[in-house]
């Protein structure tokens, strides 16, 4: 199966920081989207930040100038620098994996959650 490596969740003060990992190292395919989502209590899972296949970088407006979002030169892993905590940031993020084997369908691989508290 593939997995996903995430780390870096835990408590953090508002205010403060985290910094989220993910690694792939089972994908030996191309990675073509490598990005975070957050699922909060009660709420749907929704994006934080992606890097797409084109490269580009999409940020939820909530996160904009507050988080950062890279993906690692080996292509297999993706960061996400979390800076200037609020607690509506609070909540289970779950990496994301997007690729295309050649002759087949995209596939979608999810993280299994890390959580991020933010105190006050």
């Amino acid at each position: 199966q593939v997995q996903l490596v995430e780390s870096g969740g835990g408590v953090a003060q508002a205010g403060g920081s985290l910094t989220l990992s993910c690694e792939a190292p089972g994908i030996l395919f191309e990675i073509s989207e490598m990005g975070w989502y957050r699922q909060g209590d009660g709420e749907e899972r929704e994006l934080v930040a992606i890097v797409t296949a084109g490269g580009g970088i999409e940020y939820d407006d909530s996160v904009k100038g507050r988080f950062t979002i890279s993906r690692g030169n080996h292509r297999n892993a993706v960061n996400l620098q979390m800076n200037n905590l609020i607690p509506e940031d609070a909540g289970i993020y779950y990496c994301y994996v997007n690729f295309a084997p050649a002759g087949w369908d995209d596939v979608e691989v999810w993280g299994q959650g890390t959580e991020v508290t933010v105190s006050t």
